[in-house]
């Protein structure tokens, strides 16, 4: 059985590079993965589901939503329409208070990753 973790939404980053220049204004995806206490799965979704409608106000949130993996982890999907959004994000309190509520639900910290869009295809279809 895995031990609990300490409080801690994002110490685990990984970022995607490209060789062209991309502005930093352009919009963001980010993922980020938890993995439960086994048996604390239900208790770890309704932690994370506190704050959510409190992000979705926030500058730039574009998407910010939970989805359960077939390996047992929870996998946010965010949007943001900036890296400067999603640093203030990242920088907030409703952050520090779900990192906080999720102390002892899960093993370690969420393995968070930055994605760089890679349009392909129609516009609208070819990038979150």
């Amino acid at each position: 059985m895995s031990e609990p973790a300490r409080a801690s939404i994002s110490t685990t980053v990984t970022s995607t590079t490209r060789t062209e220049e991309i502005p930093m204004s352009h919009p963001v995806v980010v993922t980020a993965v938890f993995t439960p206490v086994e048996g604390k799965h239900d208790e770890a979704v309704a932690a994370l589901s506190r704050g959510i409608a409190e992000v979705h106000e926030e500058e730039g949130c574009e998407v910010y939503a939970i989805h359960d993996a077939p390996d047992g982890t929870i996998v946010m999907l965010e949007k943001w329409s900036s890296e400067e959004d999603l640093d203030a994000h990242g920088a907030g309190e409703a952050v520090a208070r779900m990192g906080a509520s999720l102390a002892g639900l899960i093993t370690g910290p969420a393995v968070v990753t930055r994605l760089t869009p890679i349009p392909a295809g129609s516009e609208l279809q070819g990038a979150l």
